[in-house]
């Protein structure tokens, strides 16, 4: 992994302590996933796998770990003014169910290309939804309504979020220990540079792999670029991996931390979702089964006496999208 390129920058602490005291204030509201061994992965890649089954949060995936963290984290004040975020699916409903958890309104800016699934579950936690062309014009319109008063959720670009996240890698160590390898997969790099934190602080010899696919690969663009990069359109059929840029923060993490970040097609992960489907009997969005496109890569850096865990983020999918995704990829 290339040292970091990034000019010295002023970035608060996701650190052990950090990370530990998240977790302690969110045990309340969020489930302890369960991590359990799949012989027939184990088979499949030649090593021992256990799956992290992060799916079954409530939501679907990960993303209420972040967002009870900063919204259990605000003033008084900061939660009278409503609660604003930006989404393409997963965190926009995960703050519209912490805000509704704990009594506060939630604002989701989506976007017009957001699954009709994602859209209707934020709504049904009592949020309001407005749907904005793309990304950018979101964004734009969240800068508007923040300086307005709101008190604005940021998926990944927040410290106080990806401290949240973070705690799946505390429960990951606790629960196997012997873990040398884990993989997950990326977004705007909030879960993995949060996982990726807490693994390193307490068994730093653990090696971790993140995955993007092609068209939602804005973390692989800015580590070749040192910086952070704004992709111009997200073309991957992954939705939930498509934030348009990383952040200083998680990119930062990232390069301090990741072994390498891979990058599949969405044919390979609509094919392992598949397989999962057949073989793991579980049902996962593609921004999920890439972490088996992925550890198919690595085959040849694992092996008998490895020990890995992968990370299925999230289960956002209807049996009609995954008819869609089949016929968009040809499988």
């Amino acid at each position: 992994m290339p040292a970091t390129t990034l000019a010295a920058i002023d970035l608060p602490a996701v650190d052990l302590p950090t990370i530990q005291a998240a977790a302690a204030r969110i045990a309340p509201h969020v489930l302890r996933t369960p991590l359990l061994p799949n012989r027939a992965l184990s088979e499949l890649l030649g090593t021992n796998v256990a799956l992290k089954y992060e799916l079954f949060q409530e939501t679907a995936s990960f993303k209420p770990r972040g967002a009870f963290n900063k919204l259990l984290t605000l003033t008084p004040e900061q939660r009278e003014r409503g609660i604003l975020a930006v989404s393409g699916g997963n965190h926009g409903k995960a703050v519209a169910f912490a805000a509704r958890s704990l009594g506060l309104q939630a604002r989701i800016l989506m976007f017009e290309s957001t699954a009709p699934s994602a859209v209707a579950a934020a709504r049904a936690y009592g949020a309001q939804v407005d749907l904005l062309p793309t990304p950018a014009i979101a964004f734009a319109r969240a800068a508007e309504l923040e300086a307005g008063g709101y008190t604005f959720v940021h998926p990944f670009a927040d410290p106080v979020v990806v401290a949240g996240q973070a705690t799946l890698g505390l429960e990951i160590l606790t629960d196997a220990p012997h873990v040398t390898d884990i993989i997950a997969s990326i977004g705007g790099g909030g879960m993995i540079a949060g996982v990726a934190a807490a693994v390193k602080a307490l068994k730093p010899d653990v090696r971790v792999w993140g995955v993007e696919t092609v068209g939602a690969d804005a973390m692989s663009q800015a580590l070749a670029a040192g910086k952070v990069v704004q992709l111009p359109a997200i073309t991957s059929l992954a939705a939930t991996l498509g934030a348009p840029s990383a952040s200083p923060l998680t990119l930062e993490l990232v390069q301090r931390y990741v072994e390498r970040v891979l990058l599949v097609p969405d044919k390979d992960a609509v094919a392992d979702l598949l397989w999962l489907l057949d073989h793991a009997s579980v049902l996962v969005e593609p921004a999920a089964a890439c972490t088996l496109s992925a550890a198919r890569l690595l085959r040849d850096q694992l092996g008998p006496e490895r020990n890995l865990v992968i990370i299925l983020c999230g289960a956002s999918i209807t049996l009609a999208e995954l008819a869609a995704f089949r016929t968009r990829v040809g499988l």
